[in-house]
């Protein structure tokens, strides 16, 4: 869609290797929080709404990795390939048969992940209402060290951008920097995009450079100056990272507290950017919650939790040192504390499971129980039923995994071992230590336990022998 008459792309420059990362990953997949840096650019641009036309990324070290991701996470970008890393000026270079047709085009590194919708609305309006050629994004910094300084004349027009290591004494103490964030006039960019000189020390081509070019042509630059300078963060050491992780952190914390989730103590807590929290959902201290998780409204969450992919609907109660993942629990179920619940499991309306138990790719049904010491794997439990405490469904026979289905009303009794394939029908009983292996027809008592035998007085010849010896 167009913003207005005219038509703006963006285009990410995602193509760095990162060296002082130090990391194995491109620099815009290393992770920020849960989601990979590149994430949140692209997040800020779809916020953006309809200003955007359409969005590029240009991909290089590593491409493949990064182009996998945007297929998988963003399939609207378009992945350019950047084969050699030459610089700013030569990705944008490359990828001029994508952004020729446009008539704007912003510019922006993959690395800046606190970056808001604001800033980037505020410079593409205020570019296209000033009818200029370029426009960037600058920010009064408090170190202004390894940024490139904005030097105006005395007209306050801009002169030039000087980078750090060409800039002199009295350069070097402005505070005016630049964000690396530029929208430009196709029709203006064209005649200079092959102008650029790689004549210096790294040997690349610098998109700064255009801006002085475009001054020295008399053509319209401006600038849209803001405030918060951690905007514009760069990632480049993990040291960048973990502090920019630390910033958004504290942003996502806020702005649930903002809908109404309690936090014991919004310090220790920690949440994705994807995550979703019901007004009323209560966070102790010390949870986590990643990826695509929706907590319903009323949900509580105990201390040392962790949670990944869940969707816990209202009034669930999830007690301490729970580890749930890719599952699902209904309304008003009950789980831990020392629980694992992972791999599609389900827990119906008001089920209970308890501590030490693990449930994987199981159903448990509505109202029933598995309170203590269960692993419950490849599993069904119907309505109403207790399993009860060090039961363990037998699901693997060393070549393949077997159902349990255990019916409505049903009742397991302690260590009890269920073979399976095996089904157990509605409102059977299982003897405690009973070791299943053949079906149970409704309304039936299971027994499969050898019978008891006490032999009288063996502890006391058993001492006598010991002596003996």
């Amino acid at each position: 869609m167009r913003s207005g008459p005219e038509k703006t792309g963006a285009l990410v420059l995602a193509a760095g290797k990162g060296t002082r990362m130090k990391s194995e990953l491109p620099k815009v997949l290393v992770p920020a929080l849960d989601q990979p840096i590149l994430y949140y650019v692209l997040r800020t641009l779809d916020r953006c709404g309809d200003i955007f036309a359409s969005t590029a990324a240009v991909v290089g070290h590593k491409g493949e990795l990064v182009q996998r991701y945007i297929s998988s996470a963003w399939e609207s970008v378009v992945p350019i390939w950047q084969h050699q890393q030459l610089g700013t000026g030569h990705a944008v270079q490359i990828a001029r048969e994508w952004w020729t047709g446009l008539d704007n085009l912003l510019v922006l590194p993959g690395d800046v992940p606190l970056l808001t919708s604001d800033s980037l609305r505020a410079l593409v309006e205020r570019h296209v209402a000033d009818s200029a050629d370029c426009s960037f994004i600058t920010f009064s910094a408090r170190n202004p060290f390894g940024y490139g300084r904005v030097v105006r004349d005395g007209s306050s027009n801009v002169a030039s951008i000087v980078e750090e290591r060409d800039a002199t004494p009295e350069q070097r103490s402005l505070r005016e920097v630049n964000s690396g964030i530029y929208i430009f006039r196709v029709s203006s960019l064209l005649p200079h995009i092959d102008r650029l000189s790689n004549e210096n020390a790294q040997g690349e081509y610098y998109l700064p450079d255009i801006i002085d070019l475009m001054i020295r042509c008399g053509m319209r630059v401006a600038t849209v100056m803001t405030e918060w300078e951690d905007e514009f963060r760069g990632i480049n050491t993990q040291l960048q990272l973990a502090e920019a992780v630390s910033l958004l952190r504290e942003d996502i914390v806020r702005s649930h507290l903002a809908q109404g989730v309690r936090m014991l103590d919004p310090s220790t807590v920690w949440i994705g950017p994807e995550v979703h929290l019901g007004e009323g959902a209560v966070l102790d201290p010390y949870v986590q919650l990643w990826g695509a998780t929706t907590v319903g409204r009323g949900c509580e969450i105990g201390s040392f939790s962790i949670l990944r992919d869940m969707q816990l609907a209202d009034d669930v109660r999830v007690l301490s040192h729970s580890v749930l993942s890719g599952s699902s629990l209904a309304r008003g179920a009950r789980v831990g504390p020392f629980i694992v619940i992972r791999d599609g499991a389900v827990l119906e309306e008001e089920a209970q499971a308890g501590k030490f138990v693990e449930i994987k790719k199981s159903v448990v049904g509505r109202r029933s129980k598995v309170p203590h010491l269960t692993y419950m794997g490849d599993a069904s439990v119907g309505e109403g039923s207790n399993v009860g405490a060090g039961t363990v469904t037998c699901n693997y026979d060393g070549e393949r995994k077997h159902p349990t289905r255990i019916g409505d009303r049903c009742f397991v009794g302690s260590g009890t071992m269920l073979v399976a394939p095996v089904t157990v029908g509605n409102d059977s009983f299982i003897a405690a230590g009973s070791v299943v292996t053949s079906d149970v027809p409704e309304d039936a008592l299971a027994v499969g336990r050898a019978r008891q035998k006490n032999i009288e007085g063996w502890a006391s010849k058993r001492k006598r022998l010991r002596k003996g010896d």
